[in-house]
């Protein structure tokens, strides 16, 4: 798979299934769109201590999940803008062309093997 348009399709169809998974951990950010927030499990006000401990938790297990998604959601926006701007496919490090192999194995890689 060497067609620009091929990788392309993927890393869309991967940043529209990451939004999907986002929203149900997260939302945007209202002040800077482009950042996303951990959402607390839904509540019903719990006056339990043992239940407030719980929703606590769910918050931060949340958190960790979107922190993980979050990264690689920007590691593919960051592809697509690299595929518009004629950049694709080269190391950031070497500036040498990203192996075919690798990036069929992931298309928003940065980097040659060399380099991971």
């Amino acid at each position: 798979m060497n067609d620009m348009n091929e990788y392309k399709v993927r890393l869309t169809e991967e940043k529209e299934g990451l939004e999907t998974q986002l929203a149900t951990v997260g939302r945007r950010n209202p002040g800077n769109p482009n950042d996303w927030e951990a959402l607390p499990p839904e509540t019903g006000q719990e006056s339990d201590p043992n239940d407030a401990a719980d929703l606590i938790e769910g918050y931060e297990g949340n958190t960790a999940i979107l922190k993980d998604l979050e990264i690689r959601y920007n590691h593919v926006l960051a592809a697509l803008a690299r595929i518009e701007a004629g950049t694709y496919g080269v190391c950031e490090v070497s500036g040498e062309a990203i192996e075919p192999a690798r990036l069929n194995a992931d298309p928003a890689a940065r980097t040659c093997k060399a380099h991971l």
